[in-house]
């Protein structure tokens, strides 16, 4: 019986494209492919990028003299905490101006599709600010009409600053491109954090 290899067999081949200068970088005139062969494993066992997305985080963590240093625990994204009445959003608003803290809040839509989009980008900015700022949402279709209009809320989805009980900015996310909302975004937090 002959000894079946366990480990798949990898060609790299360069590819040589036509050159346009204009569009290409000088540096990079030809790229690297990877191509399995081969594999002969009794398991079948897929390699692909996402093992470099698990393992480069892994060996950065490791120090030079190879043990393992404290990663980062911080959250890479937070849930946006839901506003459901008018009753609950007076008691968010109770307890920020209690504990002198600024929250924002999301209004939004299930129905709006740049809202859908926005979520994920803002639960993202949220772990960015996480603890010291916290971040609502507030589903414009099941809260009283009395409490969208409180908030003067026009436009969906739109991003507010809330600090002293008060609006103090905002932003309205329908306008542009994702990034450039969560820039104003960070842009306004960043601003209130200044004075």
């Amino acid at each position: 019986m002959s000894v079946v290899p366990t480990y798949p067999t990898l060609r790299y081949l360069r590819t040589r494209t036509a050159r346009d200068p204009s569009r290409d970088s000088p540096t990079f005139t030809s790229s690297l492919k990877v191509s399995i062969l081969g594999f002969r494993a009794p398991s079948s066992l897929v390699i692909s990028r996402k093992f470099d997305e698990i393992r480069g985080p892994m060996i950065r963590a490791l120090s030079p003299e190879g043990s393992l240093r404290e990663l980062d625990d911080s959250p890479v994204s937070v849930e946006l905490a839901r506003i459901c009445s008018e009753a609950q959003f007076d008691r968010v608003v109770a307890e920020a101006q209690q504990l002198q803290q600024s929250f924002v809040v999301v209004w939004m839509a299930s129905w709006c599709r740049k809202c859908i989009y926005l979520k994920p980008k803002l639960e993202k900015l949220a772990a960015e600010y996480y603890p010291r700022l916290l971040f609502y949402s507030v589903d414009v279709n099941s809260v009283p009409h009395k409490l969208v209009a409180r908030a003067e809320v026009t436009k969906m989805p739109t991003i507010q600053l809330w600090k002293d009980g008060k609006k103090q900015a905002e932003v309205i996310g329908g306008h542009g491109k994702a990034y450039l909302v969560i820039n104003e975004v960070r842009a306004m937090i960043e601003t209130d954090d200044s004075k």
